[in-house]
Protein backbone atom coordinates (compact mmCIF):
# COMPACT_ATOMS: atom_id res chain seq x y z
CA UNK A 1 0.00 0.00 0.00
CA UNK A 2 1.21 3.56 -0.43
CA UNK A 3 1.80 6.14 1.75
CA UNK A 4 -1.47 7.33 1.89
CA UNK A 5 -3.65 4.67 2.62
CA UNK A 6 -7.26 3.80 1.62
CA UNK A 7 -8.96 5.86 4.20
CA UNK A 8 -6.50 8.97 3.90
CA UNK A 9 -4.66 8.63 6.59
CA UNK A 10 -0.83 9.01 5.97
CA UNK A 11 2.41 7.19 7.97
CA UNK A 12 4.32 9.89 9.61
CA UNK A 13 8.13 8.95 8.36
CA UNK A 14 11.10 10.60 6.74
CA UNK A 15 9.39 10.13 3.06
CA UNK A 16 6.21 11.82 3.95
CA UNK A 17 7.70 14.96 3.00
CA UNK A 18 7.76 14.09 -0.84
CA UNK A 19 4.11 14.26 -1.21
CA UNK A 20 4.25 18.02 -0.70
CA UNK A 21 6.75 19.70 -2.58
CA UNK A 22 4.52 20.60 -5.79
CA UNK A 23 5.58 24.05 -5.95
CA UNK A 24 8.41 25.35 -7.68
CA UNK A 25 9.69 27.57 -4.65
CA UNK A 26 9.00 24.91 -2.39
CA UNK A 27 10.82 22.66 -3.81
CA UNK A 28 13.69 24.88 -4.29
CA UNK A 29 13.94 25.82 -0.26
CA UNK A 30 13.69 22.25 0.52
CA UNK A 31 16.61 21.85 -1.80
CA UNK A 32 18.89 24.51 -0.44
CA UNK A 33 17.88 23.16 3.24
CA UNK A 34 18.85 19.17 2.38
CA UNK A 35 22.18 20.93 0.91
CA UNK A 36 23.27 23.56 2.29
CA UNK A 37 27.03 22.20 4.13
CA UNK A 38 26.25 24.59 7.53
CA UNK A 39 22.66 23.64 8.38
CA UNK A 40 23.20 19.72 7.93
CA UNK A 41 26.21 20.26 9.90
CA UNK A 42 24.48 22.27 12.87
CA UNK A 43 21.54 19.32 12.37
CA UNK A 44 24.85 16.70 13.18
CA UNK A 45 26.25 18.57 16.00
CA UNK A 46 22.46 18.94 17.88
CA UNK A 47 22.37 14.64 17.38
CA UNK A 48 26.12 14.80 19.17
CA UNK A 49 24.22 17.24 22.14
CA UNK A 50 21.30 15.82 22.23
CA UNK A 51 21.51 11.93 21.59
CA UNK A 52 25.41 11.00 21.91
CA UNK A 53 25.99 13.31 25.27
CA UNK A 54 22.18 13.48 26.86
CA UNK A 55 20.71 10.11 25.53
CA UNK A 56 17.76 12.01 24.24
CA UNK A 57 15.22 11.29 21.21
CA UNK A 58 16.88 11.98 17.46
CA UNK A 59 16.95 15.83 16.69
CA UNK A 60 19.25 15.35 13.85
CA UNK A 61 18.55 15.61 9.96
CA UNK A 62 15.85 12.64 10.15
CA UNK A 63 13.78 14.36 12.37
CA UNK A 64 14.04 17.52 10.93
CA UNK A 65 12.51 15.83 7.91
CA UNK A 66 9.67 13.91 9.31
CA UNK A 67 8.64 17.13 11.48
CA UNK A 68 8.49 19.14 7.88
CA UNK A 69 6.42 16.34 6.03
CA UNK A 70 4.19 15.66 9.23
CA UNK A 71 3.47 19.60 9.30
CA UNK A 72 3.07 19.70 5.53
CA UNK A 73 0.56 17.43 5.82
CA UNK A 74 -1.65 18.86 8.59
CA UNK A 75 -0.99 22.43 6.73
CA UNK A 76 -2.86 20.74 3.86
CA UNK A 77 -5.70 19.53 5.86
CA UNK A 78 -6.41 22.09 8.03
CA UNK A 79 -6.45 24.81 5.19
CA UNK A 80 -9.74 23.61 4.36
CA UNK A 81 -11.07 25.10 7.72
CA UNK A 82 -9.19 27.93 8.55
CA UNK A 83 -6.74 30.43 6.62
CA UNK A 84 -2.88 30.61 7.25
CA UNK A 85 -1.68 33.56 8.94
CA UNK A 86 0.69 34.43 6.19
CA UNK A 87 -2.09 35.02 3.78
CA UNK A 88 -3.86 36.67 6.83
CA UNK A 89 -1.50 38.87 8.34
CA UNK A 90 0.65 39.71 5.56
CA UNK A 91 -1.10 38.91 1.97
CA UNK A 92 1.13 36.52 1.09
CA UNK A 93 0.36 33.19 -1.08
CA UNK A 94 -0.77 29.78 0.17
CA UNK A 95 3.02 28.48 -1.45
CA UNK A 96 4.37 31.25 1.08
CA UNK A 97 2.53 29.63 3.91
CA UNK A 98 3.72 26.16 2.90
CA UNK A 99 7.70 27.67 2.73
CA UNK A 100 7.30 29.42 5.89
CA UNK A 101 5.90 25.59 7.40
CA UNK A 102 8.89 23.96 5.32
CA UNK A 103 11.63 25.74 6.74
CA UNK A 104 10.44 26.37 10.34
CA UNK A 105 10.32 22.62 10.51
CA UNK A 106 12.94 21.49 9.26
CA UNK A 107 14.99 24.39 11.46
CA UNK A 108 12.96 23.99 15.13
CA UNK A 109 15.65 21.95 16.75
CA UNK A 110 18.68 23.45 15.14
CA UNK A 111 19.54 25.29 18.52
CA UNK A 112 20.14 21.85 20.00
CA UNK A 113 23.76 22.11 18.42
CA UNK A 114 24.23 24.74 20.98
CA UNK A 115 22.84 23.16 24.00
CA UNK A 116 19.55 21.65 24.75
CA UNK A 117 18.48 24.22 27.18
CA UNK A 118 17.02 27.08 25.54
CA UNK A 119 17.39 25.23 22.18
CA UNK A 120 14.37 27.35 20.85
CA UNK A 121 16.32 30.79 21.75
CA UNK A 122 20.03 29.68 20.24
CA UNK A 123 17.68 28.69 17.03
CA UNK A 124 16.81 31.67 16.38
CA UNK A 125 20.21 33.23 16.55
CA UNK A 126 21.64 30.62 14.45
CA UNK A 127 19.36 30.93 11.84
CA UNK A 128 18.71 34.98 12.27
CA UNK A 129 21.35 35.61 9.16
CA UNK A 130 21.68 32.20 7.69
CA UNK A 131 17.48 32.47 6.52
CA UNK A 132 18.83 36.39 4.92
CA UNK A 133 20.92 34.54 3.12
CA UNK A 134 18.54 31.51 2.24
CA UNK A 135 15.58 33.46 1.09
CA UNK A 136 17.32 36.02 -0.93
CA UNK A 137 17.49 32.92 -3.26
CA UNK A 138 13.82 32.68 -3.38
CA UNK A 139 12.74 36.01 -2.78
CA UNK A 140 13.51 39.59 -4.48
CA UNK A 141 11.68 41.90 -2.86
CA UNK A 142 13.50 42.77 0.50
CA UNK A 143 10.14 43.15 2.89
CA UNK A 144 8.52 40.35 1.79
CA UNK A 145 11.71 38.43 2.39
CA UNK A 146 12.22 39.92 6.30
CA UNK A 147 8.91 38.60 6.69
CA UNK A 148 8.99 35.78 5.67
CA UNK A 149 12.34 35.37 7.98
CA UNK A 150 10.23 36.31 11.14
CA UNK A 151 7.43 33.96 10.30
CA UNK A 152 10.05 31.33 9.88
CA UNK A 153 12.05 32.34 13.70
CA UNK A 154 8.58 32.24 15.22
CA UNK A 155 8.26 28.86 14.20
CA UNK A 156 11.70 28.05 15.80
CA UNK A 157 11.14 30.06 18.40
CA UNK A 158 7.44 28.82 19.71
CA UNK A 159 8.42 25.02 19.42
CA UNK A 160 8.86 25.17 22.96
CA UNK A 161 6.00 23.72 24.70
CA UNK A 162 6.17 26.56 27.19
CA UNK A 163 5.69 29.18 24.51
CA UNK A 164 2.58 29.97 22.83
CA UNK A 165 2.08 30.00 19.38
CA UNK A 166 0.77 32.84 17.67
CA UNK A 167 0.68 32.00 14.08
CA UNK A 168 -0.96 29.01 12.67
CA UNK A 169 2.21 27.99 10.69
CA UNK A 170 3.83 27.77 13.82
CA UNK A 171 1.38 25.85 15.54
CA UNK A 172 1.31 23.14 12.93
CA UNK A 173 5.32 23.12 13.31
CA UNK A 174 4.89 22.05 17.13
CA UNK A 175 2.44 19.51 16.66
CA UNK A 176 3.89 17.67 14.13
CA UNK A 177 6.64 18.07 15.95
CA UNK A 178 5.06 16.08 18.70
CA UNK A 179 4.25 13.43 15.88
CA UNK A 180 7.34 11.84 15.76
CA UNK A 181 7.64 9.77 18.24
CA UNK A 182 7.80 5.80 16.86
CA UNK A 183 10.16 3.86 17.91
CA UNK A 184 12.81 4.43 15.75
CA UNK A 185 13.39 7.77 17.13
CA UNK A 186 14.02 6.16 20.30
CA UNK A 187 16.32 3.34 19.22
CA UNK A 188 19.56 4.84 19.81
CA UNK A 189 19.32 6.44 22.75
CA UNK A 190 18.15 3.24 23.64
CA UNK A 191 20.98 0.77 22.70
CA UNK A 192 23.46 3.56 24.43
CA UNK A 193 21.83 2.39 27.91
CA UNK A 194 19.42 5.19 28.29
CA UNK A 195 16.50 2.93 30.30
CA UNK A 196 13.95 5.31 31.52
CA UNK A 197 9.76 5.95 31.09
CA UNK A 198 10.63 7.84 27.93
CA UNK A 199 12.68 5.25 26.03
CA UNK A 200 10.41 2.41 26.83
CA UNK A 201 7.78 4.91 26.21
CA UNK A 202 8.60 5.63 22.54
CA UNK A 203 10.08 2.23 21.87
CA UNK A 204 6.02 0.78 22.39
CA UNK A 205 4.71 3.10 19.88
CA UNK A 206 4.93 1.89 16.38
CA UNK A 207 3.21 4.35 13.94
CA UNK A 208 1.72 7.75 13.98
CA UNK A 209 -1.00 8.68 11.20
CA UNK A 210 -2.34 11.89 10.18
CA UNK A 211 -5.95 12.23 8.51
CA UNK A 212 -8.93 14.06 8.29
CA UNK A 213 -11.07 14.00 11.37
CA UNK A 214 -14.43 13.22 11.70
CA UNK A 215 -14.92 15.09 14.65
CA UNK A 216 -11.90 17.27 14.27
CA UNK A 217 -10.57 18.76 11.18
CA UNK A 218 -6.86 16.49 12.24
CA UNK A 219 -7.06 13.41 13.97
CA UNK A 220 -3.72 11.97 15.09
CA UNK A 221 -3.62 7.99 15.53
CA UNK A 222 -0.87 6.54 17.41
CA UNK A 223 -0.16 2.57 17.64
CA UNK A 224 1.46 1.27 20.27
CA UNK A 225 2.24 -2.49 20.84
CA UNK A 226 1.84 -1.44 24.80
CA UNK A 227 0.31 0.59 26.94
CA UNK A 228 3.82 2.54 28.10
CA UNK A 229 3.20 4.36 24.86
CA UNK A 230 0.29 6.52 26.61
CA UNK A 231 2.94 8.40 28.70
CA UNK A 232 4.60 9.61 25.25
CA UNK A 233 1.54 10.56 23.99
CA UNK A 234 0.22 12.52 27.10
CA UNK A 235 4.01 14.38 27.96
CA UNK A 236 4.92 14.90 24.09
CA UNK A 237 2.13 15.22 21.69
CA UNK A 238 -0.55 16.45 24.45
CA UNK A 239 1.94 19.10 25.81
CA UNK A 240 2.53 20.69 22.58
CA UNK A 241 -0.94 20.48 21.06
CA UNK A 242 -1.83 22.28 24.62
CA UNK A 243 0.13 25.69 23.50
CA UNK A 244 -0.36 25.54 19.68
CA UNK A 245 -3.42 27.36 19.11
CA UNK A 246 -4.91 24.17 17.40
CA UNK A 247 -6.39 22.16 20.77
CA UNK A 248 -9.98 22.57 19.14
CA UNK A 249 -8.72 20.79 16.11
CA UNK A 250 -7.39 18.18 16.55
CA UNK A 251 -8.34 14.63 17.71
CA UNK A 252 -5.78 11.94 19.06
CA UNK A 253 -6.85 8.31 19.03
CA UNK A 254 -4.69 5.62 20.98
CA UNK A 255 -4.75 2.35 19.39
CA UNK A 256 -2.76 -1.06 20.91
CA UNK A 257 -2.03 -3.84 19.09
CA UNK A 258 0.40 -6.51 18.92
CA UNK A 259 2.55 -7.22 15.57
Amino acid sequence: MSLKGLSGMVKVSPTLINRHLKEEKLRRAYRILEEDAEIQTLLKMSNIMAVTRLKYNDHGPIHSKITAGAALEILEIISGRRTPSAIIDHGFTYEDSKIITLMGAYLHDIGNAVHRADHHIHGCILMNGKLDEILNEIYGEEEKRIRVKCEILHCIYSHDENVQCLSLEAGIVKVADGTDMAEGRARIPYDLGKRDIHSISALAIRRVEIERGLIKPIRITVTMENPAGIFQVQNVLQKKIATSGLEDEIEIVTMEVEE
